[in-house]
């Protein structure tokens, strides 16, 4: 998994030889804008060299914009489709953007998902497969009455967004009383958060022994950064946008008291 701020040219083409060394035909680069897990938008500037990228080994990139209306400014999230427009691109039929209405509107339930291409033939293959995965008409006329209203829609776009500002700096402010350092973010429903100095191991067993160990201490569920293919060992992923901030408040005093039970323990073992 690459980093939002690691996806460098070099990254990329380390990535794509690794792939030919194993006989493995590269058929396209998937991303996630804003990321998940780690919940930072991708620089314009990184988004092109991407493009640039796709562009020089004739593969397809698919963009992943779920997120897109969680970024906590409008000005934060630039659209692939965006860079396609300004560059008047000409090999736009290799460009995929998906999106779904679960995160930025809450409605993971009506599963309902988009697919936004500039190739002929991906539309018309997505049109043929929608017919095993029809949504009701109730559901298409409720989602129509609602997102025909752009008043309410830009209000409530705008008002989770000024929410999920003030949770998230809510809970980076509690991870740093507690002495957690957190990957600075700009949007999504998640930190990225590094406990890293609390493994007993660097290794990826280290840390869901840790991951276990906050389970059962202080009966918190934090994601381990491995179940998102995160290579290095300590990073945990927060979810702060499924609770009330009440429940937050007392997430982060049961992270704190788990802080100070390691701090003692170590304090302990070192007078040994």
């Amino acid at each position: 998994m690459f980093c939002a701020n690691s996806i460098t040219p070099q990254a990329l083409e380390a990535a794509y030889e690794d792939a030919e060394a194993k006989n493995m035909r590269v058929r396209g680069v998937l991303i996630t804008n804003p990321s998940n897990p780690l919940g930072a938008t991708i620089q314009r500037v990184v988004l092109e060299e991407i493009l640039d990228f796709v562009t020089s080994k004739n593969i397809h990139l698919v963009s992943d914009e779920i997120y897109s209306g969680s970024a906590f400014s409008s000005s934060a999230f630039v659209s692939i489709a965006e860079i396609l427009e300004a560059r008047q691109y000409k090999n736009s039929e290799r460009v995929h953007i998906v999106y779904s209405l679960s995160k930025d509107l809450g409605l993971p339930g009506f599963r309902i998902g988009t697919v936004y291409s500039y190739n002929d033939k991906v539309v018309t293959t997505a049109r043929r497969m929608s017919s095993f995965t029809l949504i009701s008409s109730q559901t298409q006329h409720l989602l129509a009455s609602m997102l025909s209203d752009k008043e309410f829609t830009e209000n409530y776009i705008k008002t989770n967004r000024e929410r999920l500002r003030k949770r998230y700096d809510m809970i980076i402010e509690g991870l740093k009383k507690a002495g957690i350092e957190c990957l600075k973010g700009n949007a999504g429903l998640f930190c990225w958060m590094n406990l890293s100095p609390l493994l007993e191991k660097p290794t990826r067993e280290g840390e869901l022994a840790l991951w276990d160990s906050m389970l059962h201490e202080v009966k918190l569920n934090i994601s381990p950064g491995s179940s998102c293919h995160c290579s290095e060992p300590g990073w945990f992923r927060v979810c702060f946008a499924n609770m009330s901030e009440l429940t937050l408040e007392v997430a982060l005093k049961r992270i704190h008291n788990f802080m100070k039970r390691r701090e003692r323990s170590w304090n302990l073992f070192s007078s040994l």
